[in-house]
């Protein structure tokens, strides 16, 4: 086949066969291994060379259908307890597959009505759902990474006006350096964020008081107090990736009040405590920052890429992302275009996702649903702590377990080499994901329980594969 518009009697073929290959694909999601036992022979086998001719809709689908059974990993399932990723719920992933069919371009209201409606609302319910206060609003990204770096560029642009420049318009050049400081807890992907906009990634300063990252207060407090009120930030961490441990958001928002620095709380999954009356207070403070980043394809269990930046003062991201061409709309009034709201120009409409699971499943569906989860990471724990070949290294604050394989008749100098040896074994197993980290010094697991199909069944199936795994490699 050669021009599509000859294909237009294949539409809905298409969308009928995409939908039964899908429906086959979750059907096994919640037994099948995370990794299918053929994964490097199927992608072996994919055709490198671009056609000259084409073959129509139908042919490619049934291909990517069975590549996705042969070698799809099944991240969307119970079983992935690598990262920290959620799967997609029902309403999320109807809602994803809708914003596809209907390919809104939610950049302004003039190109999308119904796009930008739903992100002013989606926004809004994120808002309610983290009992942020009325006022803060903010932009959908995609993902936790682009979160941060919103929020990130708000407060470089912040710090610029108290400096009497604009960093946006003037760039850094010649401009002192803007101060970041966070605990050893801070996220690869803040950093990265600092380094594309320009602050730097080595301009980053860690108060940790311990080999786990752990914030220093008073070291915070001291360097704070050297810099004697000049513009600064400072990035809180709530659940950091090796043990979901916080840093102390409420303390941080004093020192912010009382040296006029600008708090960012990245809080990537660890926002999600706020849903919950049993761990809210680990988050608590994060009210008081003039920047919050989550991230939704994690908790939220919306499909890829979906993440959200919150602001106190929202009317601050149009002078940073704000841009004028002929062919645009001016940016005005209170609700400005989501285009100058964030870098990004053409956006898919993430809202559908969003607003659909919440409106599925509300406030009480998700709270449940973390209150789950936390159940969950309780008994895994208590499962590793009866394993004597297990040995726990952290408390379980929120919803990750971080422990290692520690054999009776093993040296500590050996140890690490194990549990890299073990990490490997399990992901070239396949039957569970979970991978490998490095926890004060002492190479570890650190699975994350976030997935709204995980059941008890499914972390316990985790110890069993562990161990049997670790039986054949002593």
């Amino acid at each position: 086949m050669s021009d599509p518009i000859h294909g237009l009697d294949e539409l809905e073929a298409a969308l009928a066969l995409a939908a039964e290959e899908a429906r086959e694909f979750l059907a096994g999601v919640d037994s099948d291994p995370v990794q299918p036992p053929g994964t490097a022979q199927a992608l072996s086998g994919i055709e490198r060379d671009l056609p000259e001719e084409g073959e129509g809709a139908l042919a490619p689908l049934r291909e990517l259908g069975e590549l996705g059974r042969e070698a799809g990993n099944r991240s969307a399932g119970p079983r992935f307890f690598h990262f920290v990723i959620g799967g997609a719920t029902p309403a999320a992933l109807g809602g994803d597959w809708l914003a596809s069919a209907l390919d809104q371009n939610a950049v302004a209201r003039v190109a999308s009505p119904l796009g930008t409606e739903l992100e002013w609302i989606a926004v809004d319910w994120l808002r309610e759902l983290f009992e942020l206060p009325r006022g803060f609003g903010g932009v959908l990204t995609t993902g936790g990474t682009m979160a941060n770096f919103v929020c990130l560029a708000a407060a470089r642009d912040w710090c610029g006006e108290r400096m009497g420049v604009s960093f946006s318009a003037d760039g850094l050049a010649g401009v002192a350096q803007v101060p970041v400081l966070s605990s050893g807890h801070i996220h690869s992907s803040a950093v990265k964020s600092l380094g594309l906009l320009g602050v730097g990634r080595a301009n980053v300063q860690r108060f940790a008081a311990d080999g786990t990252g752990r914030l220093d207060l008073d070291a915070l407090e001291l360097a704070l107090a050297e810099l004697d009120g000049a513009p600064a930030i400072l990035v809180a961490n709530a659940g950091e990736v090796n043990a979901g441990d916080f840093d102390p958001i409420d303390a941080m928002a004093d020192l912010a009040e009382r040296h006029g620095a600008w708090l960012h709380v990245d809080g990537a999954f660890g926002l999600f405590a706020r849903v919950s009356p049993r761990a809210a207070s680990l988050a608590g403070g994060a009210e008081r920052a003039h920047s919050v980043s989550a991230d939704g394809h994690k908790w939220l269990n919306v499909p890829h890429d979906c993440g959200f930046a919150f602001l106190r003062d929202p009317a601050v991201l149009p002078r940073t992302f704000g841009e004028g061409a002929a062919y645009l709309p001016p940016i005005e009034g209170e609700r400005p275009d989501f285009g100058y709201l964030g870098p990004e120009g053409s956006r898919r409409a993430r809202a559908f996702a969003v607003w659909a699971t919440l409106r599925a499943y509300g406030r009480r569906g998700y709270r449940e649903m973390v209150e789950r989860h936390l159940d969950l990471a309780q008994h895994l724990a208590r499962r590793v702590d009866r394993e004597h070949q297990l040995e726990r290294l952290a408390d379980v604050r929120l919803n990750i377990v971080c422990f290692r394989w520690h054999p009776d008749d093993a040296g500590e100098d050996e140890l690490d080499d194990l549990n890299r040896r073990l990490g490997e074994a399990l992901i070239a197993d396949g039957r569970v994901f979970a991978g490998t980290t490095l926890y004060d010094g002492r190479v570890a697991f650190r699975p994350a329980i976030v997935n709204w199909r995980t059941r008890e069944q499914d972390v316990d199936a985790l110890v069993d594969v562990l161990l049997d795994l670790a039986a054949g490699l002593r």
